[in-house]
């Protein structure tokens, strides 16, 4: 357990992510990205465990964050990289050299899509992925993060 006695789980969203529920509905769902905050707050609060959010269309702001939670005391991510997935290596690096296990997540079943969607530099370094269920999967996936500590073990304390 690592902030503050808790299980703390980081979600991170890339490129567009803040525009889901009126972007594109009928392929990425109704739900927006305040609706997918809330019901994983809510998630979190049942596991008695801490939860952050981060979202940026800025290659660079995602490395950043995930560099921060090498060090704030994050035990699991939950990432969906959008559009980063597809060519993002410098994201692949960050998230690798955090060493903090990682779901990565996408709204849409990628490999049903456009071929050029269907490779992700991300997934096989994951500890799990889940694709097509739409706002859903993050849930399936914070769930994940906060039930599995074996895939996703307490680090050491932080400040």
């Amino acid at each position: 357990m690592t902030r503050d006695g808790k299980r703390s789980v980081l979600v991170m969203n890339g490129p567009n992510i803040n525009l889901i529920g009126t972007r594109e509905p009928a392929v990425y769902g109704a739900d927006t990205l305040d609706d997918v905050v809330a019901a994983a707050r809510r998630q979190a609060a049942e596991f008695g465990g801490h939860i952050d959010f981060f979202q940026s269309n800025w290659e660079g702001a995602l490395i950043d964050r995930a560099h921060q939670a090498r060090t704030d005391g994050t035990d699991a991510i939950v990432i969906n990289p959008a559009a980063l997935t597809h060519y993002s290596i410098a994201l692949r690096d960050a998230l690798l050299s955090v060493a903090i296990p990682y779901i990565e997540v996408h709204l849409t079943n990628i490999h049903a899509r456009e071929e050029f969607r269907h490779k992700s530099y991300l997934s096989d370094k994951a500890a799990g992925i889940i694709v097509g269920f739409g706002a859903k999967g993050y849930g399936m996936a914070v769930d994940s993060a906060f039930k599995d500590t074996a895939k996703f073990p307490s680090r050491p304390e932080t400040m």
